[in-house]
């Protein structure tokens, strides 16, 4: 296992999205609406990870991850308020997100009936989806090639800090006896509706701004996913690790692209 993170920072990082356009990234809509797409969910998902993780915090007996959680659950809240924040911009460049919202509000429903064991493994689940794509930002320096400041910056914060607190899901879900089997399964399960979720967001968002069927932009955003060495496909790999039984999520080093980022931001 690689060295685990210092101690997690919560930052209360504000943007102005008041002079953000539709095609924030690099003039392309497209791109900028996949981001939406994947975006336009977090605030819901966030509030179920911070709920899925607190109701164990009481079983945990190490101090270090006991302050993690209290950490992870303010940086959680940090990333649903600025995300509602990008909703509302969203809102009102008349995209449709409250239809999406509740469509993600009935997933997490349903989740909720499951046991608590089961929602902490969604938790797990979804956080190593957050660490691997937050990786893809940070790694590419072209990521936010040409994109709004605003944008670029809270990408790049949000991407960072979802890496800071990877293994905090993961490590109470170990504590409380959670096993491989079960997260396993639910890594399946939350694959198939995570990006069933994101690809009907985003082609609802298309279809708003008038450019469902522009070959140019599927195509930008094509050789934006996966144009060379880091493109999207690159997450396989560590995407498939995580059902391995010994697997831990430090495993995947990402703390030099945090640090790195971290460092800028000082």
């Amino acid at each position: 296992m690689k060295e685990s993170f210092d101690p997690i920072e919560p930052r209360d990082m504000r943007f102005d999205f008041d002079d953000v356009p539709i095609d924030w990234h690099n003039g392309s809509k497209s791109v900028s609406l996949f981001f939406g797409a994947l975006a336009v969910c977090f605030p819901v998902g966030e509030r179920f990870f911070v709920k899925s993780v607190k109701a164990y915090r009481d079983q945990i007996k190490d101090p270090r991850l006991v302050a993690d959680v209290n950490a992870f659950c303010q940086q959680e809240g940090h990333h649903g308020r600025e995300h509602e924040r990008y909703n509302d911009m969203m809102r009102r460049q008349g995209m449709p997100v409250d239809a999406v919202e509740r469509r993600a509000a009935w997933l997490i429903g349903l989740t909720q009936k499951l046991s608590a064991l089961r929602q902490l493994a969604a938790t797990a689940a979804l956080e190593h989806f957050t660490a691997m794509l937050g990786v893809l930002v940070l790694q590419d320096p072209d990521s936010m090639k040409g994109a709004h400041p605003t944008m670029a910056a809270l990408w790049r914060w949000h991407s960072a800090e979802e890496n800071e607190h990877k293994a905090v899901a993961f490590d109470v879900y170990q504590a409380v006896g959670g096993k491989t089997f079960m997260r396993s399964a639910v890594m399946f399960t939350v694959t198939i509706t995570f990006w069933l979720q994101t690809v009907l967001a985003f082609l609802s968002f298309m279809h708003a701004a008038g450019i469902l069927f522009s070959p140019k932009e599927h195509l930008t955003l094509a050789r934006y996913l996966f144009a060379g060495q880091g493109g999207l496909q690159s997450i396989t790999r560590p995407y498939f690790r995580y059902y391995a039984p010994r697997f831990h999520p430090n495993e995947i080093d990402s703390r030099p692209l945090f640090e790195e980022w971290r460092a800028a931001l000082n």
